[in-house]
């Protein structure tokens, strides 16, 4: 059975060229406009990989990869980007990315790394691993539990993001803030604590949320 790839671009010319190409090198393929459209179509026919541009029209595609993370996806995710500085690649891969291509791409250059991304063994195709039961939403910057949702700043959607995207596993605040603000920014801990402290508190206002849990001396852990 042929690996299936979601493509989310928005621009629509070179959404349906990369369909195109990839469905002749036998990929099986489909393809989103916009960050809400991916993720209704990856919560009802998930893909074993994710091309992502991440200068999407509706959000932001780091913001989305961390939406994806946080519901318990973990298949591989390639971002497109116009944007080839160093602070810039590693804010997508500390938002969940696997790789990158930087546009203009040779279309030959795309199909080997999502085809070196699909045969890493220890990556999981497209089943998902139990999340925390939120679901972020990129577009609108919420968190959603249940019926409920309340609306974040694009900063706490973010360190909620990374939080979500690891339950269970205990952030050191240098991770959180590396998530959260742009490489090499310098952010005291006392920021972070009051961002977690906000958090909290709009956590505690949505109906069966989870907790963050101060891991002392470390950071932080949502349970």
């Amino acid at each position: 059975m042929p690996s299936s790839v979601h493509v989310v671009e928005d621009d629509e010319e070179l959404r349906r060229l990369i369909l195109r190409g990839l469905a002749e090198e036998g990929f099986d393929v489909s393809g989103s406009a916009g960050a809400a459209a991916a993720l209704r179509h990856q919560a009802a026919r998930p893909a074993d990989a994710l091309v992502i541009d991440i200068g999407l029209g509706d959000a932001d595609g780091r913001d989305l990869c961390q939406a994806l993370r946080a519901g318990g996806v973990q298949s591989p995710v390639l971002f497109l980007t116009a944007l080839d500085a160093a602070p810039d690649r590693i804010s997508g891969f500390r938002a969940g990315g696997d790789d990158y291509v930087t546009k203009p791409f040779a279309f030959s250059e795309l199909v080997a790394r999502l085809q070196a991304l699909l045969r890493r063994g220890d990556i999981p195709s497209a089943t998902a691993v139990a999340g925390v039961g939120l679901r972020l939403d990129p577009a609108e910057l919420m968190v959603h539990s249940g019926h409920a949702g309340i609306a974040l700043t694009q900063t706490e959607y973010r360190i909620l993001g990374a939080l979500a995207g690891r339950p269970g596993e205990t952030l050191r605040r240098a991770e959180i803030a590396g998530a959260a603000w742009p490489d090499g920014a310098i952010v005291s801990e006392n920021t972070i604590d009051a961002y977690i402290a906000r958090l909290r508190r709009k956590l505690r206002a949505l109906p069966d949320a989870p907790e963050i849990v101060t891991a002392r001396g470390v950071g932080y852990v949502l349970r």
